[in-house]
């Protein structure tokens, strides 16, 4: 009985003297239908062209290959696969949490972070805590929910109604803007900074403008939010205790 061992399944086409059968159908260097020609035929022309014979169709009878430079091909494809991830955008489930009655101030705070959040295109999960005899006034915990909701409706809107969870009352918000355009335009915001600073080299920079936009972005362009920043304030950790 026959058992595979393991290992690494090639992906790469077959070129040149990997390719096995007897004739092939053949495409030229500049897209040109050549014809269904013998193998030998086919290696003869992709050595005249000074290119390789690629294998492009192994599953069409015959078999499609093209002649082209093969390692030219690899190169530009890896350079578009690296272009589309430098692009690619994953639009984050940001969380923010509130008490009933937070104070004004502590609110403003929470609803600058969800601004932060919308324009940067990600969703912004809010939950309300309800503690103790708190929990008999859900409508307190509405009632903000769609405060809130008003107060950004410019950069964003419901994607989920306020709904009870348990002690918690849970809201989503998504954003007008995509995620793609909010990476555009966080770089041009970026790239004009430092051509001010370029400009004007006496003119006293904050090195965080400078330097990149407003918060940590990993590989994949997701914003990593600092903890501190998610935390409860002060105020609202002594009501709570």
């Amino acid at each position: 009985m026959w058992c595979y061992q393991g290992g690494s399944i090639s992906t790469e086409p077959r070129i040149n003297d990997r390719i096995r059968v007897p004739e092939v159908r053949l495409v030229g260097p500049s897209g040109e239908q050549v014809g269904i020609v013998p193998l030998a035929k086919a290696l003869e022309l992709a050595q005249e062209y000074d290119l390789d014979l690629v294998e492009v169709a192994a599953s069409a009878r015959p078999p499609v290959c093209k002649l082209m430079d093969y390692g030219k091909f690899k190169y530009e494809s890896a350079m578009k696969a690296r272009e589309a991830r430098k692009n690619q955008a994953h639009t984050v489930i940001k969380e923010m949490k509130l008490r009933p009655k937070i104070d004004p101030h502590d609110y403003d705070t929470k609803k600058g972070h969800v601004v932060r959040f919308l324009k940067q295109g990600d969703k912004v999960k809010i939950t309300i805590m309800f503690r103790g005899r708190e929990q008999s006034r859900p409508e307190l915990g509405y009632r903000l929910l769609q405060r809130l909701a008003s107060d950004v409706e410019d950069l964003g809107f419901i994607e989920s109604n306020p709904k009870q969870d348990g002690r918690n009352m849970i809201m989503v918000l998504g954003p007008h803007k995509k995620k793609t355009e909010a990476m555009a335009e966080a770089r041009q915001a970026q790239e004009a900074r430092k051509a001010e600073a370029k400009a004007n080299p006496g003119k006293s920079q904050n090195p965080a403008d400078v330097d990149g936009v407003e918060g940590e972005e990993g590989d994949d362009g997701i914003e990593i939010a600092d903890d501190a920043e998610l935390a409860e304030t002060p105020a609202e950790a002594s009501a709570e205790a």
